[in-house]
């Protein structure tokens, strides 16, 4: 077995080591109609799909949005085509992710 085999990727130690930086009462993110995540999505994929973790699952059914640590991917948008319910954009220039690495 090679050496790489071996290797454990923390996922949560990696995205620590990027930073971001929040533009504050300007969000690049945001959910169109919140009643739709809670009545007339089923499954919620937002909240699981995010490799950021932005989306949380409230015991309520509401999703709630925190933009901050976003990885500015656009899984999110992908994942809704059935319902369309966020509206995001790139962070204005010099907000948004910084990666350490790449």
């Amino acid at each position: 077995m090679s050496a790489a085999a071996n290797i454990v990727v923390n996922v949560e130690e990696k995205l620590f080591q990027n930073r971001y930086k929040v533009d504050h009462g300007r969000p690049h993110i945001r959910i169109k109609a919140p009643e739709v995540c809670a009545n007339d999505c089923k499954d919620q994929s937002c909240t699981f799909v995010c490799p950021a973790s932005c989306y949380k699952a409230e015991g309520n059914r509401a999703v709630t949005l925190i933009t901050d640590g976003c990885l500015e991917c656009g899984s999110c948008r992908v994942i809704c085509t059935e319902h369309a319910n966020v509206a995001w954009e790139y962070p204005r220039g010099g907000h948004g992710i910084l990666f350490k690495f790449g």
